[in-house]
Protein backbone atom coordinates (compact mmCIF):
# COMPACT_ATOMS: atom_id res chain seq x y z
CA UNK A 1 0.00 0.00 0.00
CA UNK A 2 1.42 3.68 -0.59
CA UNK A 3 2.78 5.64 2.09
CA UNK A 4 0.64 8.71 1.87
CA UNK A 5 3.22 10.70 3.75
CA UNK A 6 6.18 9.45 1.79
CA UNK A 7 3.77 10.79 -1.43
CA UNK A 8 3.96 14.20 0.32
CA UNK A 9 7.14 14.56 1.03
CA UNK A 10 8.20 14.10 -2.80
CA UNK A 11 5.28 16.52 -3.89
CA UNK A 12 6.99 18.71 -1.46
CA UNK A 13 10.27 17.96 -2.35
CA UNK A 14 9.26 18.26 -6.17
CA UNK A 15 7.09 21.62 -5.48
CA UNK A 16 10.60 22.85 -4.06
CA UNK A 17 12.70 21.93 -6.67
CA UNK A 18 10.58 23.60 -9.13
CA UNK A 19 10.84 26.92 -7.11
CA UNK A 20 14.26 26.86 -6.80
CA UNK A 21 15.04 25.93 -10.88
CA UNK A 22 13.20 29.45 -10.95
CA UNK A 23 14.00 31.58 -8.44
CA UNK A 24 17.69 30.89 -8.18
CA UNK A 25 18.72 31.84 -11.73
CA UNK A 26 16.66 34.97 -11.47
CA UNK A 27 18.19 35.69 -8.06
CA UNK A 28 21.61 35.12 -9.97
CA UNK A 29 20.78 37.44 -12.33
CA UNK A 30 19.69 40.23 -9.60
CA UNK A 31 23.12 40.08 -8.20
CA UNK A 32 25.17 40.11 -10.88
CA UNK A 33 23.34 43.18 -12.40
CA UNK A 34 23.67 45.08 -8.76
CA UNK A 35 27.39 43.88 -8.73
CA UNK A 36 28.47 45.35 -12.12
CA UNK A 37 26.17 48.11 -12.52
CA UNK A 38 26.14 49.70 -8.62
CA UNK A 39 29.58 51.45 -9.24
CA UNK A 40 28.35 53.35 -12.41
CA UNK A 41 25.14 54.61 -10.52
CA UNK A 42 26.13 58.30 -9.34
CA UNK A 43 24.31 61.84 -9.39
CA UNK A 44 26.16 62.39 -13.23
CA UNK A 45 24.79 59.49 -14.76
CA UNK A 46 21.09 59.81 -13.55
CA UNK A 47 21.14 63.41 -14.41
CA UNK A 48 23.32 63.90 -17.84
CA UNK A 49 22.97 63.34 -21.39
CA UNK A 50 24.93 60.88 -23.04
CA UNK A 51 27.92 61.95 -24.64
CA UNK A 52 31.40 60.91 -26.65
CA UNK A 53 28.94 58.73 -28.48
CA UNK A 54 27.12 57.36 -25.57
CA UNK A 55 30.21 56.08 -23.95
CA UNK A 56 30.02 58.43 -21.00
CA UNK A 57 28.14 61.30 -19.43
CA UNK A 58 24.32 60.05 -18.45
CA UNK A 59 21.46 58.35 -19.11
CA UNK A 60 18.70 61.01 -18.29
CA UNK A 61 16.78 61.30 -21.49
CA UNK A 62 16.22 57.47 -21.99
CA UNK A 63 14.49 57.47 -18.02
CA UNK A 64 12.36 60.01 -18.99
CA UNK A 65 11.56 58.68 -22.01
CA UNK A 66 10.58 55.59 -20.28
CA UNK A 67 8.42 57.16 -17.84
CA UNK A 68 6.89 59.16 -20.72
CA UNK A 69 5.97 55.65 -22.59
CA UNK A 70 4.93 53.45 -19.38
CA UNK A 71 2.62 56.52 -18.11
CA UNK A 72 1.16 56.99 -21.58
CA UNK A 73 0.84 53.33 -22.27
CA UNK A 74 -1.18 52.84 -18.21
CA UNK A 75 -3.16 56.12 -18.78
CA UNK A 76 -4.46 54.36 -22.45
CA UNK A 77 -5.08 50.82 -21.42
CA UNK A 78 -6.42 50.70 -17.87
CA UNK A 79 -9.65 52.99 -18.76
CA UNK A 80 -10.22 50.79 -21.69
CA UNK A 81 -9.66 47.21 -20.32
CA UNK A 82 -11.40 47.75 -17.36
CA UNK A 83 -14.18 49.02 -19.13
CA UNK A 84 -13.88 45.67 -20.87
CA UNK A 85 -13.66 43.78 -18.03
CA UNK A 86 -16.54 45.39 -16.69
CA UNK A 87 -18.86 44.53 -20.15
CA UNK A 88 -17.44 40.57 -20.37
CA UNK A 89 -18.39 39.92 -16.40
CA UNK A 90 -21.29 42.08 -15.59
CA UNK A 91 -23.37 42.50 -18.70
CA UNK A 92 -22.39 40.00 -21.94
CA UNK A 93 -24.28 36.78 -22.03
CA UNK A 94 -22.45 33.48 -21.80
CA UNK A 95 -22.84 32.50 -25.20
CA UNK A 96 -20.53 31.12 -28.24
CA UNK A 97 -19.73 34.65 -28.99
CA UNK A 98 -18.25 35.94 -25.58
CA UNK A 99 -16.61 32.43 -25.09
CA UNK A 100 -14.78 33.51 -28.80
CA UNK A 101 -14.01 36.84 -27.67
CA UNK A 102 -12.53 35.88 -24.02
CA UNK A 103 -10.32 33.17 -25.95
CA UNK A 104 -8.89 35.26 -27.95
CA UNK A 105 -8.03 37.87 -25.75
CA UNK A 106 -6.18 35.39 -23.56
CA UNK A 107 -3.71 34.28 -26.42
CA UNK A 108 -3.05 38.12 -27.38
CA UNK A 109 -1.29 37.80 -23.97
CA UNK A 110 1.12 35.67 -25.89
CA UNK A 111 1.28 37.49 -28.99
CA UNK A 112 5.40 38.34 -29.22
CA UNK A 113 6.25 41.86 -28.99
CA UNK A 114 7.62 42.48 -32.16
CA UNK A 115 4.51 41.95 -33.80
CA UNK A 116 2.75 44.47 -31.78
CA UNK A 117 5.78 46.79 -32.60
CA UNK A 118 4.67 46.17 -36.87
CA UNK A 119 1.28 46.71 -35.45
CA UNK A 120 2.10 49.90 -34.33
CA UNK A 121 4.15 50.95 -37.14
CA UNK A 122 1.66 50.24 -39.45
CA UNK A 123 -1.42 51.85 -37.80
CA UNK A 124 -0.09 54.48 -35.76
CA UNK A 125 3.06 55.73 -37.69
CA UNK A 126 1.94 54.85 -41.00
CA UNK A 127 -2.01 54.95 -40.92
CA UNK A 128 -2.62 57.91 -38.92
CA UNK A 129 0.47 59.62 -39.83
CA UNK A 130 1.54 60.04 -36.15
CA UNK A 131 5.35 59.46 -36.63
CA UNK A 132 7.46 57.93 -34.56
CA UNK A 133 6.77 59.57 -31.18
CA UNK A 134 5.66 59.59 -27.70
CA UNK A 135 1.95 59.05 -29.04
CA UNK A 136 2.92 55.94 -31.32
CA UNK A 137 4.47 54.01 -28.89
CA UNK A 138 2.37 54.73 -25.62
CA UNK A 139 -0.57 53.44 -27.91
CA UNK A 140 1.37 50.73 -29.10
CA UNK A 141 2.06 49.94 -25.69
CA UNK A 142 -1.25 50.31 -24.29
CA UNK A 143 -2.38 47.80 -26.93
CA UNK A 144 0.18 45.39 -25.83
CA UNK A 145 -0.28 45.16 -22.07
CA UNK A 146 -4.38 45.51 -22.95
CA UNK A 147 -5.23 41.60 -22.48
CA UNK A 148 -2.94 41.31 -19.36
CA UNK A 149 -5.08 43.87 -18.20
CA UNK A 150 -8.22 42.86 -18.89
CA UNK A 151 -8.24 39.22 -17.93
CA UNK A 152 -7.18 40.46 -14.57
CA UNK A 153 -9.65 42.60 -13.89
CA UNK A 154 -11.83 39.89 -15.26
CA UNK A 155 -10.72 37.59 -12.82
CA UNK A 156 -10.94 40.30 -10.16
CA UNK A 157 -14.45 41.41 -10.98
CA UNK A 158 -15.64 37.79 -11.13
CA UNK A 159 -14.18 36.90 -7.81
CA UNK A 160 -16.14 39.44 -6.11
CA UNK A 161 -19.32 37.02 -4.29
CA UNK A 162 -22.04 37.52 -6.15
CA UNK A 163 -24.41 37.91 -2.74
CA UNK A 164 -22.71 41.14 -2.74
CA UNK A 165 -24.71 42.05 -5.86
CA UNK A 166 -27.50 40.62 -4.30
CA UNK A 167 -28.14 42.43 -1.42
CA UNK A 168 -26.84 45.55 -3.58
CA UNK A 169 -29.96 44.91 -6.35
CA UNK A 170 -32.58 44.16 -3.00
CA UNK A 171 -32.10 47.32 -1.74
CA UNK A 172 -32.86 48.89 -5.16
CA UNK A 173 -29.53 50.14 -6.45
CA UNK A 174 -28.96 49.94 -10.01
CA UNK A 175 -26.33 47.84 -11.84
CA UNK A 176 -24.48 50.39 -12.34
CA UNK A 177 -24.41 51.72 -8.87
CA UNK A 178 -23.97 48.23 -7.55
CA UNK A 179 -20.79 47.53 -9.92
CA UNK A 180 -19.23 51.22 -8.88
CA UNK A 181 -20.10 51.21 -5.34
CA UNK A 182 -19.97 47.59 -4.38
CA UNK A 183 -17.98 45.23 -7.04
CA UNK A 184 -14.95 47.94 -8.13
CA UNK A 185 -14.13 48.60 -4.67
CA UNK A 186 -13.47 44.92 -3.91
CA UNK A 187 -11.93 43.90 -7.31
CA UNK A 188 -9.31 46.89 -7.20
CA UNK A 189 -6.63 45.00 -5.76
CA UNK A 190 -6.77 42.24 -8.25
CA UNK A 191 -6.98 45.11 -10.94
CA UNK A 192 -3.91 46.68 -9.96
CA UNK A 193 -2.31 43.18 -9.86
CA UNK A 194 -2.64 42.93 -13.87
CA UNK A 195 -1.79 46.66 -13.80
CA UNK A 196 1.57 45.52 -12.46
CA UNK A 197 2.12 43.01 -14.76
CA UNK A 198 1.07 45.55 -17.03
CA UNK A 199 3.42 48.15 -16.15
CA UNK A 200 5.70 45.66 -16.29
CA UNK A 201 6.18 44.28 -19.30
CA UNK A 202 5.54 47.91 -20.85
CA UNK A 203 8.77 49.28 -19.27
CA UNK A 204 10.87 46.64 -20.33
CA UNK A 205 10.05 46.16 -23.97
CA UNK A 206 12.03 46.98 -26.71
CA UNK A 207 10.78 45.68 -30.02
CA UNK A 208 7.61 47.95 -30.19
CA UNK A 209 9.20 51.14 -29.35
CA UNK A 210 12.50 50.26 -31.33
CA UNK A 211 9.33 50.86 -34.81
CA UNK A 212 7.30 53.41 -33.23
CA UNK A 213 9.31 55.67 -31.06
CA UNK A 214 12.79 55.52 -29.83
CA UNK A 215 15.60 57.28 -30.88
CA UNK A 216 19.41 56.07 -31.23
CA UNK A 217 20.70 59.39 -29.54
CA UNK A 218 18.67 62.68 -28.74
CA UNK A 219 20.71 65.37 -26.40
CA UNK A 220 17.02 67.14 -25.51
CA UNK A 221 13.67 66.01 -23.48
CA UNK A 222 11.02 65.91 -25.82
CA UNK A 223 8.58 68.87 -26.33
CA UNK A 224 5.28 67.42 -27.55
CA UNK A 225 3.70 63.57 -27.65
CA UNK A 226 5.13 63.94 -31.66
CA UNK A 227 8.28 63.80 -30.70
CA UNK A 228 11.00 60.73 -30.19
CA UNK A 229 12.34 59.96 -26.95
CA UNK A 230 15.26 57.94 -25.62
CA UNK A 231 14.49 54.90 -23.58
CA UNK A 232 16.02 52.76 -21.56
CA UNK A 233 15.12 49.19 -22.90
CA UNK A 234 16.44 50.28 -26.41
CA UNK A 235 19.34 52.35 -25.20
CA UNK A 236 20.63 49.74 -23.63
CA UNK A 237 20.38 47.51 -26.59
CA UNK A 238 22.08 50.41 -28.72
CA UNK A 239 24.72 50.31 -26.13
CA UNK A 240 25.74 46.78 -25.56
CA UNK A 241 25.50 45.72 -29.53
CA UNK A 242 26.01 49.38 -31.64
CA UNK A 243 28.46 51.19 -30.00
CA UNK A 244 31.77 50.07 -29.67
CA UNK A 245 34.10 50.12 -26.60
CA UNK A 246 30.95 51.13 -23.85
CA UNK A 247 32.84 50.54 -20.45
CA UNK A 248 31.11 47.39 -18.98
CA UNK A 249 29.82 49.42 -15.81
CA UNK A 250 27.51 51.58 -18.39
CA UNK A 251 25.90 49.07 -19.72
CA UNK A 252 25.39 47.33 -16.47
CA UNK A 253 24.36 50.43 -14.63
CA UNK A 254 21.58 51.25 -17.63
CA UNK A 255 20.26 47.70 -16.53
CA UNK A 256 20.34 48.32 -13.14
CA UNK A 257 18.21 51.66 -13.82
CA UNK A 258 15.52 49.83 -15.53
CA UNK A 259 15.65 47.40 -12.72
CA UNK A 260 15.40 49.48 -10.09
CA UNK A 261 12.46 51.56 -12.08
CA UNK A 262 10.74 48.31 -12.83
CA UNK A 263 10.62 47.46 -9.10
CA UNK A 264 9.69 50.70 -8.13
CA UNK A 265 7.06 51.12 -10.20
CA UNK A 266 5.69 47.77 -9.01
CA UNK A 267 6.33 48.11 -5.31
CA UNK A 268 4.11 51.73 -5.61
CA UNK A 269 1.38 49.46 -7.20
CA UNK A 270 2.03 46.63 -4.72
CA UNK A 271 1.77 48.71 -1.52
CA UNK A 272 -1.59 50.63 -3.37
CA UNK A 273 -2.57 46.99 -3.92
CA UNK A 274 -2.12 46.22 -0.01
CA UNK A 275 -4.20 49.05 1.15
CA UNK A 276 -7.07 48.66 -0.71
CA UNK A 277 -6.96 44.66 -0.07
CA UNK A 278 -7.39 45.46 4.09
CA UNK A 279 -10.33 47.11 2.67
CA UNK A 280 -11.82 44.08 1.51
CA UNK A 281 -14.85 42.79 3.20
CA UNK A 282 -14.37 39.10 2.98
Amino acid sequence: MRNPYRTQKIAFFLLLLATLLIVVPVGLIVVIIIQKGLPAINWQFLSDIPRQGMRAGGIFPAIVGTLYLVTGAIIFALPIGLLTAIYLSEYSKDNTLTRLIRLAIVNLAGVPSVVYGLFGLALFVIFFKFGASILSGSLTLGIMILPVIITASREALESVPHSFREVSLSLGASKWQTIRHIVLPNAIPGILTGTILGLGRAAGETAPILFTVAAFYLPQLPDSIFDQVMALPYHLYVISTQVPNVNEKVRYGTAFVLLALVLCMNLIAVIIRSKFRKKKKW
